[in-house]
């Protein structure tokens, strides 16, 4: 069959946030030509002459931009997950319905496609060929949620439910069923769940993911992550490891797994020619600030969004392409700690920090704060872009703090 080159126009797409940070959207498309099936089985667009992914044109459109420099592994992941779009898109179209209704009168779901785990430093672009891939997507069954907030949610779900147990004097639910009841509640009908920072350190969510995972896959969800850190590093050193060990192999059964080691953005080299360390004027400071934010992220405005730590929220006012943009108010002048510094610096590979201020007695708790900051942002090779009120010789004041 005849590829026909043109993959869709989207006519509408409607995206809300849960309170979670939780992104659900919905789109409705016009497929001209039969798409997808001018593609046999599900195919990546790629695999037929002459047709150019959507996902590939939104890398080369960030390139044109100067946003960044087409790199061979992104492109090739970009064409991996094209194709695992293509089959959802597919499959969505083409189930019969007597089967999905045995299927839900029995719990089962079709046997699931394998879905991804991509890991790799920050900054390789991970998030953003997710990002692209879950906007690609169009089914209706589709969720984005940061893992941590996903598990927020599980543990609220298990709560609630044992709460209308109480109420209504049933009796005890064991902790599988407990767990099923949970993941039903939260998945719904969902056929893709997109997991952003994949990370585990709480024994409590170590101990979990086992059964969660096992009844997400027995669903047929199909699963895509991102992480810094490989499967086989998941949960390192961390208590009752080998109780964690099934679930890693769980996770490679179901889910391609995919080192991301593009060369680092060629915007950081950019700038770390440059001065990160601006003084003076707060009003001037905010514009050279500003231009920095040009060179990072080829022009893109940026949005807000939020980072779960431990059941608590830490809001980033502006975040693109792996740069967050934050006051010194926000981040040292909040109950924040190193730990909520770590988690920032999971996420992004550069923090541009402005109107930081002469430091004095009065401003002792935001200076330690400041300091957690720097050494964390170091140790985690984290590129700092800040504003200073004064020369750093005169930032502990008169009075040395």
């Amino acid at each position: 069959m005849e590829a026909c080159g043109n993959t869709g126009a989207v006519l509408q797409q409607q995206r809300t946030i849960d309170r979670h940070g939780s992104e659900e959207w919905q789109s409705v498309h016009w497929y001209p030509c039969g798409w997808p099936g001018h593609f046999d089985g599900g195919l990546s667009a790629r695999g037929q002459a002459g047709i150019i992914t959507d996902i590939d044109k939104e890398i080369e459109e960030l390139a044109a931009r100067g946003a960044l420099v087409p790199d061979d592994a992104q492109r090739a992941l970009g064409r991996q997950l094209e194709a695992l779009a293509v089959q959802l898109d597919a499959g969505k179209r083409s189930g019969k319905p007597l089967g999905a209704l045995l299927r839900r009168v029995s719990g089962l779901a079709r046997p699931s496609l394998k879905g991804f785990y991509i890991w790799g430093d920050v900054g390789r672009g991970k998030t953003m060929l997710m990002d692209m891939f879950f906007s690609r997507v169009r089914i209706t069954g589709k969720r984005r949620v940061h893992f941590h907030a996903f598990m927020d949610e599980l543990h609220d779900a298990i709560g609630q439910i044992r709460q209308d147990g109480e109420r209504t004097g049933g009796r005890e639910v064991e902790q599988g069923d407990l767990i099923r009841q949970a993941v039903d509640r939260l998945t719904g009908g969902d056929r893709l769940l997109c997991f952003d920072e994949f990370h585990v350190s709480d024994i409590t969510n170590a101990m979990l993911l086992g059964r969660v995972f096992e009844r997400i896959f027995a669903k047929g969800i199909v699963v895509v992550a991102t992480s810094n850190v490989a499967p086989d590093e998941l949960y390192r050193d961390g208590l009752n490891r080998d109780l964690f060990l099934p679930f890693i192999q769980i996770l490679k059964k179901h889910c391609t797994v995919v080192h991301l080691g593009a060369r680092r953005d060629y915007r950081l080299g950019r700038l770390s020619r440059q001065p990160v360390y601006h003084f003076g004027d707060p009003e001037r400071l905010a514009g050279e600030l500003d231009a920095h934010w040009l060179v990072l992220t080829g022009g893109i405005e940026g949005e807000a969004t939020e980072i779960q730590v431990l059941g608590r929220t830490i809001a980033v006012p502006r975040a693109a392409m792996g740069v967050a943009r934050f006051t010194y108010g926000e981040l040292c002048e909040q109950p924040l700690g190193a730990r909520d510094y770590l988690a920032i610096s999971h996420r992004f590979h550069t923090v541009m920090l402005e109107a930081i201020p002469m430091f004095d007695r009065a401003r002792g708790e935001g200076m330690r704060r400041f300091i957690a900051l720097i050494d964390t942002f170091y140790d985690r090779g984290v590129t700092l872009v800040a504003g200073f009120a004064v020369p750093l010789d005169q930032l502990a004041g008169p009075d040395g703090a």
